[in-house]
């Protein structure tokens, strides 16, 4: 299925039928939507997220499968929050007159969307941004704040990352009590793991973290990352994220991980454009797992954090994108490393020193 194995959370009958995602860090500076998008834009081991239930609305959408890739994709930058595809529609059927096998054009979406979304709308400029001539047909329904929870609980289950290094949710016991558990409740959260972008950048961040180092997630929504760099070894973390939403659920499972706040700050990104309140050239490493158009519009801002011979990762992309990312960032870094897991891509290198 190339790149879109996603991964958690949606309200669905069957959850292991379904290739699921959730919304990605559209981190933009500003609160506003893209006027345009990009259906190179990537996935982030960040989302939007809040650890509590809350209302929302089950939306079915009817998608031709030859868009479903860039189609999801959209729905998740106009507003969407998750979106489900069927695996049992790519089933091939066959013609009861014919005896041929057939597949058929279309597959059906699954997807939530906050309640006070314009749905219409959002599948309106999804559509149009990937060049489909008409909106697709869907249906709307309230779904339920309890099943959601139930939903949540029953796709999320721990997640190995490597030899001794787990995922665990809150309501489940580790499977290795021994072992590195990042105990997380991600409730709509895109961050629990099992994404390729987020595997990445835990490995390259246990990779990097030796002892004392002063780390950066910008991007943070669940906090995986921030929570991690600190049972790695680090001396301090800071988060960074444009929703509030994001900020409680990340200080939520700061708490589940006993991680004391004076070593994990967490700020709100202001949507205005000022700026954040966090010093320049202050940290040994930084990553960045958010939207490949911000990946690239906020390189100068996301270095600027990054001490001269710091360490910068940035993640959310995919391998056809890594040529203009490797531009983009080249004149600022040395020694580029790039790791992959299928199509996806994290790119790493050593912040020059002049």
């Amino acid at each position: 299925m190339s790149a879109w194995h996603f991964i958690k959370h949606f309200p669905c009958t069957n959850l292991s039928r379904h290739i699921l995602r959730v919304k990605p860090r559209c981190f933009f500076p500003s609160s506003t939507r893209p006027s345009s998008f990009s259906t190179s834009a990537s996935l982030s081991s960040s989302s939007s997220s809040e650890s509590f239930a809350a209302p929302y609305l089950s939306v079915r959408i009817h998608c031709p499968k030859h868009v479903v890739d860039p189609f999801s994709e959209a729905l998740l930058c106009f507003g969407a929050s998750s979106v489900a595809v069927d695996e049992d529609d790519d089933d091939e059927g066959e013609d009861a007159t014919s005896g041929s096998s057939l597949v058929s054009k279309e597959i059906c979406i699954e997807s939530i969307f906050p309640v006070h979304e314009e749905v219409k709308m959002c599948i309106s400029q999804a559509a149009n941004s990937i060049g489909l001539k008409e909106i697709p047909k869907f249906k709307v329904e309230m779904g339920d704040e309890q099943d959601w929870i139930t939903k949540n609980q029953e796709s999320f289950q721990p997640v190995e990352i490597a030899e001794r290094l787990w995922i665990v949710p809150e309501w489940t016991s580790p499977p290795v009590a021994e072992a590195v558990n990042i105990i997380l409740n991600p409730g709509y959260a895109f961050g629990t793991g099992e994404h390729p972008t987020t595997k990445l950048c835990l490995l390259l961040l246990q990779s990097l973290i030796k002892g004392g180092e002063a780390f950066l997630d910008y991007g943070t929504g669940s906090g995986i990352l921030a929570i991690a760099a600190l049972k790695f070894g680090a001396a301090s973390s800071a988060g960074v994220d444009i929703d509030p939403l994001s900020i409680k659920s990340a200080t939520h499972n700061a708490a589940l991980n006993n991680i004391p706040l004076e070593k994990l700050e967490l700020h709100l990104a202001p949507s205005d454009n000022r700026e954040i309140s966090l010093r320049k050239e202050q940290f040994d490493v930084v990553i960045a797992n958010i939207l490949l158009n911000p990946v690239m519009e906020l390189a100068d801002h996301i270095l600027s954090f990054a001490k001269p011979g710091a360490t910068i990762g940035v993640s959310g992309i995919l391998s056809e994108q890594l040529p203009s990312v490797k531009e983009r960032y080249s004149p600022f870094l040395e020694d580029i490393s790039v790791t992959t897991i299928g199509d996806w891509v994290c790119m790493s290198g050593t912040k020059k020193r002049s």
